[in-house]
């Protein structure tokens, strides 16, 4: 007998290690080809060029922005997370951040938003997370603190209650509508609104309890998983609110002074650094300016009027000392009679200031982008390192591949929807 004809064979190899059986993709699932496979691929456009920020690797500059759900069980992450969070993993994303997630209970912004302050949260997220990382993805969590901002409906409910012209306009989520208005805090007892809650001013005790809180959210983080770590100081939330004169009234170290008022933001991102160790990414989220009228600054008191881009900028250089490594650059939510000028790419100015002023630290913009060459535009000419969409995203979960065609890149779709993008893979 001659010898025996080796078969070769050709499997649907399974992602190794990953608790279920999914199809294994190679390249990563939005990872542009290698130009040894497609040719167009020799000079790839800096939206699909891997970005290194410490010991992890993103395969593209296109990130899902952190966007409230108001769909988790008291802080617990449910399966609506799962299915919105690992779609976003099965078309492309180059980074998801995971929702403002609470570091205590009245630190929510409504009472159905994700919380991080009890281990029995670990295991929801860590399921979404196992996920997202068996399809080739990178997750991270926005860790939070509403402030005076807390306590308030659902937007869709809100919308309900203003519709009852039966009952006076409230934003606050009652004791019976699973809220806490008692219990909302603030850096003054300056509310948001006249609609909103009246904050209790934070004691030392409490600011250092709430420093603490951001440094057992991280501990978590750690157990659940994610690969980097986003802080929301911007929007008007708790830290944000601390660090503008606007909603900032203190007289003792915490207030007063820039130095005093971005105080709490340097202390909350060294303990977290200290907690998350040296390895991986610390992010944060900024609010670059209050859009309120009138100058940042009386140049002839020299008094800061209002939070502005000149002490944005400041607060970006401490927050890289302390080792932040990438600001995602947002604006408003502060103060409630701002007026915006909206427009494509309306907050990328202030992201390239940060970026001109401080060249070595990563920056992120965000604020009406929604085509592939208008973000590839502001990548390119150096205003910002990373494009990070949220309602666009919302409205199209498939633009990393989109963008990919529009700007002429082999990119891998998932092995499961490569037919429905063939045209990215023909040279």
């Amino acid at each position: 007998m001659g010898d025996a004809t080796v078969r070769k064979l050709f499997k649907n190899d399974a992602v190794i290690g990953a608790t279920q059986y999914y199809p294994s993709n190679e390249p990563l699932i939005g990872a542009a080809y290698p130009s040894s496979v497609y040719s167009r691929n020799a000079t790839l456009p800096v939206l699909f060029q891997p970005l290194k920020i410490r010991s992890v690797e993103f395969k593209n500059r296109i990130w899902v922005s952190p966007m409230c759900q108001y769909s988790s069980d008291n802080g617990h992450a449910t399966d609506w997370h799962l299915v919105h969070l690992g779609g976003f993993a099965t078309r492309g994303a180059g980074a998801i951040i995971v929702e403002a997630t609470g570091v205590v209970p009245e630190g929510r912004i409504s009472p159905e938003d994700a919380g991080l302050w009890q281990d029995s949260q670990i295991a929801p997220l860590k399921r979404i997370v196992d996920f997202v990382h068996a399809q080739g993805g990178l997750i991270g969590v926005q860790l939070a603190h509403a402030g005076r901002k807390a306590s308030t409906y659902a937007p869709w409910v809100q919308n309900r209650r203003n519709a009852d012209k039966s009952v006076p306009r409230n934003d606050v989520a009652g004791v019976e509508e699973n809220g806490w208005p008692d219990y909302v805090v603030g850096p003054s007892d300056i509310p948001f609104n006249d609609v909103y809650p009246k904050p209790k001013p934070l004691t030392k005790e409490g600011i250092e309890n709430v420093v603490n809180a951001f440094a057992a959210a991280t501990e978590r983080c750690k157990k659940v998983g994610f690969d980097f770590i986003e802080v929301h100081g911007a929007h008007g939330y708790l830290i944000s609110s601390f660090v503008s004169p606007l909603s900032n009234k203190r007289t003792d170290e915490y207030g007063g002074s820039l130095e005093n008022r971005i105080r709490l933001a340097v202390e909350v991102a060294k303990r977290i650094r200290s907690v998350w160790g040296e390895e991986k990414p610390l992010f944060w989220r900024l609010s670059a300016v209050d859009w309120a009228e009138g100058p940042e600054k009386d140049e002839a008191t020299d008094e800061w009027k209002q939070w502005g881009i000149e002490q944005s900028t400041v607060l970006a250089g401490e927050l890289q000392k302390v080792g932040v490594d990438l600001i995602d650059v947002s604006s408003g939510g502060n103060w409630n009679a701002q007026k915006i000028t909206i427009g494509p790419g309306y907050q990328v100015p202030f992201a390239e200031h940060i970026k001109q002023a401080i060249p070595s630290l990563l920056i992120g913009t965000v604020g009406l982008i929604t085509d592939p060459q208008q973000a590839e535009g502001y990548l390119k000419d150096g205003k910002a390192d990373t494009i990070i969409l949220a309602r666009e995203l919302l409205r199209h979960v498939d633009w990393p591949l989109y963008a990919a065609q529009t700007l002429g890149v082999a990119v891998k779709p998932a092995d499961q929807y490569e037919r429905a993008w063939s045209r990215l893979l023909h040279d």
